[in-house]
Formats: structure tokens, C-alpha cells, sequence
């Protein structure tokens, strides 16, 4: 399982770019400008990115124990089971219709987690994982990732069916991309997202973290046979198609994933700091650390889901000191994220929370 060798972290690992404090500092206001608008127009804040939640979760995850000393590491370092909370949802700041196609995410947020904090100051005891079905993300760094945003807050709360029509266009075009054997992610960050089950797809974390003493990128992959049916499958072009599929899927059948780690092995084919890079998988292949299930239940009600929605936050940097994010992006969101949730907070005066497990 381990015939490769993972490099160790070393703080050199990371170099902060002369402007990348402005850059970051110049995405805050973006994100903020484009979370308040719609803020104003809704009256009522949602997230600055992935606000369109499909589906709220309980689950629960299951340590591997006996791990190789490189995968034993942290949250990981041996068997045990966590309660966790799920949340699928899609970008950008706005509650758009599914018609207009953007990528998939995942949210996990495992409790009572033990071990050093990386912020004490920070409530409870979770560890929150990020993750989207691409394993790269669209941009290197936050200074080339600054001109899409502006791009994107451009069109906030623009007309949805002007939206849907544009959307449609960029499926067609990744479509042809994809036939041609490519993929764009910049296609389908603008829309073109493919309308294929959320339950079918792989997720990635695209961005480094510590991993105990190596360094590493998750992955949430479907291992269940329920769920490996649906990859691939297609989805109806209606305005709450992925929550729908969600909730039909979960009102009759669980899932099981694994939680996955690749360790870097190579700093110059699997870089810190530049996240447009996937790591190459020959270098370092998956490794499954921990099982999660979800039993059936109801994955989303009208009431009572949005009220949960804002009083919860998922953050990669809510974490322990062994899993701590690395590189420019994820700094960024540090500061992207925080700004958010403070808007959120106080434009719908509910004070956000970590959430207590059940058992």
C-alpha cells in the first residue's frame, strides 16, 4: 500500500506571494458585495459561495484501523466511528434554479473529534472537510482566481432564465469538450456543469492540508452499488432537480463512500501552492482511510432545513493542528469564509453555531 514515498512537511513547502494579501483582501469585498446584494434583494443573507443547499445529513464515519504508519496520521491515527453532518449544495451566492448547471459540492463536518486544535479559541470539537467533483480547482492562486469572481459577481441576481439559457449553452459546450476527451473546468464553473446525479459523483478536497507529518488531498468516493448506478445518470432540467433526486434517493436507500487520502510524493508534480494542479494518481494513488454510512431519512425539509442552513458553518480551516489547510487558496478562504459568515450572522441576526452530536 505505501511502496512510494511521501514527503514530510516543511514549512518551506509554502511561499506567500508579495500581492497575494491584497488579492485576497480584494476577493473578500467581491464575495461580500456580491452576499449582500442578494442579502437586500432577498432579505435574507445566504453563504457567499454554495448557497443553494440540497440536502442536510446525519451520518456516520468509521476509522480503518491498522492503517500504515504515512495514512495513521491525526483523525486517522486510529479506528474509531463519528457521528458526521452532510451537506450537498452548488454555487454561487444566489438560489438558483438547477437549470443553470454549476458544479457539486460536499460537506462534512465530523464530530467530537479528539486531539489538538488548530484554533482553540474556536467552538466545539468538529473537523469539516470541503470537497467538489473536480479534483482541481479552476484557478492557481487567489490573484488568477480574482478576475473570475469579478466575472461571476457581474451577474448576481441577473434575470434566472437569462441565466438557465447561458447555462445551457455551456453544458452543450463541455459536452463537445468532453467528447473530444477534455475536460473544462472553467466551462463548467460558468455553468456548464454537466446535470448528472450529485450522488453518483466523486468528490475532492482540490486543496492540500497537513496530514499528521505528510501532506495530502481528500476524496469522498461512492462505494455502495445504489450509489455507483447513478454515476453518470442525468437529471431533469428542473429548478430543485438535485435535491429532489436527493431526497427520493434517501427516503428509500442509504450509501456508503470512502474517505480517501493521497500523500504528496512529489513537490514539483503535486505542488502546495498551486491548486490547479491534480495530483497525478500514478505518483500516488487513493488510499481509503475511513467508511462512511448514511442510513435513510429525510435529507431536506422546507421548515426546518434553511433555519439549520443558518445557524451551521462548514470550514476547512475548523479543524484539528494535524489537518491544517495549506496553500494560497485555502488562505483565502479563510478570510473569504469568515467574512461570509459574519454577514450571515448579523443581516439575519442568528448566531451561527457548531452543532452537538446525537449519541
Amino acid at each position: 500500500m505505501t511502496a512510494f514515498e511521501p514527503l514530510r512537511y516543511q514549512p518551506g513547502y509554502e511561499h506567500i506571494a508579495v500581492d497575494e494579501a491584497e488579492a485576497i483582501h480584494s476577493l473578500q469585498n467581491v464575495f461580500a458585495g456580491m452576499a449582500h446584494k442578494v442579502a437586500v434583494a432577498e432579505g435574507h443573507a445566504h453563504r457567499a459561495v454554495h448557497a443553494k443547499g440540497h440536502a442536510l445529513l446525519r451520518g456516520r464515519l468509521t476509522v480503518i484501523g491498522d492503517l500504515p504508519p504515512p495514512f495513521a496520521q491525526g483523525l486517522f491515527s486510529a479506528a474509531g466511528a463519528y457521528e458526521v453532518l452532510l451537506r450537498w449544495s452548488s454555487p454561487p451566492a444566489e438560489q438558483l434554479p438547477d437549470s443553470v448547471s454549476t458544479p457539486r459540492a460536499v460537506a462534512l463536518k465530523v464530530l467530537d473529534v479528539p486531539g489538538e486544535r488548530l484554533d482553540s479559541g474556536k467552538e466545539g470539537s468538529s473537523q469539516d472537510f470541503l470537497m467538489v467533483n473536480g479534483p482541481a480547482f479552476a484557478r492557481p492562486d487567489p490573484q488568477a482566481f480574482l478576475p473570475d469572481v469579478k466575472l461571476l459577481a457581474a451577474t448576481t441576481n441577473r434575470t434566472p432564465a437569462g441565466k438557465s439559457a447561458i447555462s445551457a449553452v455551456m453544458r452543450t459546450a463541455e459536452a463537445a469538450v468532453e467528447a473530444l476527451g477534455g475536460k473544462s473546468g472553467k466551462i463548467k464553473g460558468m455553468g456548464g456543469e454537466p446535470q448528472h446525479h450529485p450522488l453518483g459523483e466523486t468528490y475532492f478536497t482540490q486543496t492540500p492540508f497537513l496530514y499528521g507529518d505528510y501532506m495530502a488531498k481528500f476524496s469522498l468516493a461512492p462505494v455502495s452499488p445504489g450509489l455507483l448506478a447513478l454515476d453518470g445518470s442525468s437529471l431533469p432540467n428542473d429548478a430543485d432537480a438535485q435535491r429532489d433526486a436527493i431526497a427520493a434517493h434517501f427516503l428509500r436507500d442509504g450509501g456508503e463512500w470512502e474517505l480517501r487520502v493521497q500523500l504528496c510524493t512529489d513537490l514539483e508534480k503535486m505542488p502546495v501552492e498551486d491548486a490547479s494542479v491534480a495530483w497525478p494518481e500514478e505518483l500516488s494513488p487513493y488510499v481509503a482511510v475511513a467508511r462512511l454510512r448514511v442510513e435513510p431519512q429525510a435529507s431536506w425539509d422546507e421548515a426546518a432545513s434553511p433555519r439549520q442552513e443558518d445557524g451551521m458553518a462548514f470550514d476547512p480551516w475548523n479543524c484539528l493542528r494535524a489537518h491544517r489547510p495549506l496553500g494560497a487558496i485555502n488562505r483565502a478562504r479563510k478570510e473569504v469564509m469568515a467574512t461570509s459568515r459574519q454577514l450571515r450572522s448579523e443581516f439575519n441576526r442568528c448566531p451561527i453555531h457548531e452543532p452537538a452530536a446525537r449519541s
